[in-house]
């Protein structure tokens, strides 16, 4: 069992315990944190409270953490769209909709799920629920992903993100016509202050940079892009795009309103480039865009 201790800072002041700690450690659920403060698991100022406490700033809340229990991620044959593979790596375009790692209520039908029946040998660095897993892509999100089949691979790709030399390039349908041809956008990201459940570009996040390019403007309304990352946070061009006024189109959590329904955002992870972690050479992939967002850009050429 492992200790945790958190201080509570201003921005919680005021929410219920239960809710306050699942919002703090995401990995935690409100429903989880209810049953260790029913155990006695976890002390406010070195006393025991009830999950809808209300906590104050500095209160000093130690959580013990009892031991994970080890989920059984069941390998399935789901038809993956394989690129490439060799030993080392395995690089998969992934359909929309798809889920590239299981998460305890939601274990089956993931990327995950059919990567282990595809292959045996999958990478153990990120555990037993992200075999192979070096980066992902949002479940709306379609594209390339490159995967570990080995802990050299693994840490040989990972280098190479932190070390910002991973090709990634992206394409994007955004609402508003954006004037001019290219830009960069460097912004950090971080957790929302206003939404625990959001990103947003903040002065204290982390560096985050995306290169665009305009691809074709659709009659004023619509700008259809490519985005290539030189960083990778969590939704970066969906946070981006939003915050210089071009939100992607159909983007539930980052859009607006009044979007084209499109089963989520409009983004195609389409070309992917790194170097072999064995044999030190550069691969580069491409796939071509998902008949939907094809369907989606003939139209908007009909109407505007």
């Amino acid at each position: 069992m492992m200790t945790v201790t958190i201080t509570i800072e201003a921005e919680y002041a005021g929410e219920r315990l239960d809710k306050a700690l699942s919002t703090i450690h995401e990995d935690w659920s409100r429903t989880q944190i209810a049953g260790w403060i029913e155990e006695g698991l976890v002390m406010v100022n070195g006393k025991e409270v009830k999950a809808k406490y209300k906590v104050k700033e500095g209160d000093v809340v130690e959580i013990e953490v009892p031991e994970p229990e080890e989920l059984e991620v069941i390998p399935e044959n789901l038809d993956l769209d394989i690129v490439y593979e060799d030993e080392d790596v395995i690089v998969v375009n992934k359909p929309k909709g798809m889920v590239v790692h299981p998460a305890p209520g939601h274990m089956t039908g993931t990327l995950v799920n059919g990567l282990m029946y595809h292959c045996k040998d999958l990478s153990g660095i990120n555990g037993v629920l992200r075999p192979g897993i070096v980066h992902r892509i949002d479940k709306d999100t379609s594209g390339l992903l490159m995967v570990a089949k080995n802990d050299m691979a693994h840490n040989g790709l990972v280098e190479q993100l932190v070390n910002k030399t991973v090709t990634r390039k992206y394409t994007a349908l955004v609402h508003g016509h954006i004037p001019h041809n290219k830009g960069t956008i460097d912004a950090p990201i971080g957790r929302d202050p206003k939404d625990r459940q959001k990103q947003a570009v903040v002065d204290n996040g982390k560096e985050a940079i995306t290169h665009f390019q305009v691809l074709e403007r659709f009659g004023g309304k619509y700008t259809l892009l490519e985005c290539k990352l030189e960083t990778g946070r969590t939704h970066q061009i969906r946070v981006h795009m939003k915050y210089i006024g071009y939100p992607l189109v159909g983007d539930p959590k980052y859009g607006p309103k009044k979007t084209i329904d499109f089963g989520g955002q409009a983004l195609h992870a389409g070309v992917l480039g790194f170097i072999h972690p064995r044999t030190k050479e550069y691969l580069e992939f491409e796939v071509p865009l998902p008949e939907d967002f094809m369907n989606l850009l003939e139209q908007l050429r009909k109407e505007c």
